[in-house]
């Protein structure tokens, strides 16, 4: 076998196996890499649920997680606070839905939906809540206001 002879079946063992091979870890590195920017995504999400959750607390004498406490029996300065809260609530939930919702999720983006699925259906319960929510979704994305409205319709809300 010639040295010319060598080379060139040394580049049709390269063409067969070493570029399917190196195309197949260049693949699976993408994906690792798209998985690992989606878990950085969720993680600060659920960073920004947690500050609001301090909020929350901050702000425990108007009772948004335990107990209903109707409007009329806050002060002004109480409704103000609920409103903003609210605001706040539903812009991390669009930021949520815009960063991690899909019409068609795989497993693992479903997984991460369904957690701030539970936290809009926790809030959704709150009457006051959903009263507000004609509101607070005007100017949001056309696409998270469906979605929003839909939970209403089908009656996951309640």
């Amino acid at each position: 076998m010639t040295t010319l002879e060598y080379w060139e079946l040394a580049s049709y063992v390269v063409t067969v196996f070493g570029l399917p091979f190196a195309l197949g870890i260049f693949m699976f590195e993408q994906r690792k890499e798209r998985q690992n920017e989606d878990d950085e995504i969720y993680q600060k999400l659920s960073d920004e649920y947690a500050e609001f959750s301090i909020l929350l607390l901050n702000n425990a004498d108007l009772q948004l997680v335990t107990k209903y406490v109707p409007d009329d029996q806050l002060t002004d300065d109480q409704r103000e606070r609920k409103s903003i809260i609210f605001e706040i609530l539903i812009a991390l939930f669009e930021r949520a839905f815009i960063l991690v919702y899909e019409d068609d999720m795989d497993a693992r983006t479903k997984r991460h939906w369904s957690s701030w699925e539970d936290y809009i259906h926790f809030w959704l319960k709150r009457a006051d809540f959903r009263r507000s929510l004609d509101i607070l979704l005007e100017g949001e994305d056309p696409d998270f206001q469906r979605y929003m409205r839909s939970l209403l319709t089908t009656g996951t809300a309640s």
